[in-house]
């Protein structure tokens, strides 16, 4: 989804928008979250994966409901504005994609995840897809810093579908019911990380995010 704004002139307002919407929807939350975030606390770093188009319901719901997130954004101008507002509204970001500066922001989010306990957020298919197609960059993070992966769906009940969006880009309308789905924690492998042993993974994390479904 491109964003045509200056994300850090407008970020007070854009930030107090963006949780004031956030407010106004209504999220069906499985105990199971409970349970997930009891294990970060416990110690067990995690890395929280999702679809691009998911964005908004899920990374609004983290940023607002919890603490302790570091979301791994990308350069670009629509990276720029989402790591702006998650600054805001209180948590971390490191910057970096598959093309630019990917390995450094990598290597930060584990400093912060060892450091400060902090819950690693990837947007799996981004930043520029192909659409709901995992790239390899959570599953590089989650074997070094020994976290397990948890995937995450988000089902607005009533929602603007950005189509020409490469990633069909999803706003879920204020006052809607939102449905979070949450996979079970699981750990990577421990090979390797060669062609053929990522390809596997990103196909595992695939499934595992297509097997979510609402109720």
């Amino acid at each position: 989804m491109k964003i045509s704004i200056d994300a850090i002139r407008f970020a007070p307002l854009i930030a107090g928008v963006f949780k004031a919407w956030l407010s106004t929807m209504r999220f069906d939350v499985p105990e199971k979250m409970t349970t997930i975030l009891n294990q970060n606390k416990d110690g067990q770093p995690l890395v929280i994966a999702l679809w691009h188009d998911e964005l908004f319901s899920i990374a609004g719901y983290g940023c607002i409901h919890t603490t302790g997130l570091v979301g791994v954004v990308s350069p670009s101008k629509d990276g720029e504005f989402v790591a702006t507002v998650m600054e805001r509204l209180g948590q971390s970001t490191v910057r970096g994609s598959s093309s630019r500066g990917g390995v450094k922001a990598l290597l930060k989010a584990k400093r912060l995840m060892e450091k400060e306990n902090k819950m690693a957020v990837f947007a799996v298919d981004g930043p520029r897809g192909p659409r709901h197609e995992p790239k390899d960059g959570a599953i590089f993070l989650a074997q070094r810093a020994g976290a397990k992966i948890v995937p995450i769906r988000a089902y607005p009940a009533r929602k603007k579908i950005f189509e020409k969006a490469w990633d069909k880009f999803q706003l879920p309308y204020p006052f809607t019911r939102c449905e979070l789905v949450f996979g079970d924690p699981y750990e990577v492998t421990t090979e390797k990380l060669d062609a053929s042993v990522l390809a596997k993974e990103r196909e595992r994390m695939k499934n595992k995010l297509n097997s979510l479904v609402p109720k």
